[in-house]
């Protein structure tokens, strides 16, 4: 049996499947694990040998629906329910 063209004919079975938590198709059937996130565990997987995995999906990766307001309203003190003040037109 030669390791090359003749063996690559054989791969068709899948081990992973696409993932329902991270989308990666990581989700290793016979497992039950993905290899990405770590799902099903309620934890999701990472390690600090990892510092450019960590960042893609860290937070500010994805639409910030919370956060992008966040330094707006930090700036003026998190005020709520105020109405602004009209200003006065100068006499010219």
């Amino acid at each position: 049996m030669t390791k090359g063209t003749t063996s690559f004919g054989k791969r068709h079975n899948k081990s992973h499947t696409t993932c329902r938590r991270c989308g990666k198709v990581s989700y290793h059937i016979q497992k039950g694990t993905c290899s990405s996130c770590g799902y099903p565990s309620k934890k999701m997987r990472q390690f600090n040998w990892g510092q450019k995995a960590k960042g893609r999906r860290t937070e500010g990766t994805g639409r910030m629906r919370y956060m992008k307001s966040m330094t707006r309203r930090f700036k003026n003190g998190f005020r709520e329910g105020t109405q602004a003040k009209k200003q006065i037109k100068s006499s010219e």
